[in-house]
């Protein structure tokens, strides 16, 4: 039983040091990202978003898909409804707006 349980710790350890490593690869394509032009920052994207979508920000995402970074906001619309927003980072169009 100890040795399972020491086993199960060392690999629980494992992979979250996998997965700090995944987040900071992440970070840094991001930071790349933005420096590059590829993507707008947060500062000139969330203008942008507040003023077509009135509601509090809860959340954000941010993936590269098909060759091109996109943001995902969370949004608690002023009426209640949740909202997932999004974003093209790099011109800071809103694609589109899904109601959760």
């Amino acid at each position: 039983m100890r040795v399972t349980l020491a086993a199960l710790l060392v690999l629980a350890s494992l992979a979250a040091t996998a997965a700090r490593e995944d987040d900071r690869e992440r970070r840094d394509a991001v930071r790349r990202a933005v420096e590059s032009g590829d993507a707008l920052p947060l500062s000139q994207i969330l203008p942008k978003l507040r003023g077509r979508v009135a509601g509090d920000i809860t959340g954000v995402d941010v993936e590269r898909e098909h060759g091109r970074w996109h943001y995902e906001f969370r949004v608690i619309a002023r009426d209640g409804r949740v909202l997932d927003v999004h974003v093209d980072a790099h011109s800071g169009e809103i694609e589109r707006i899904e109601e959760k």
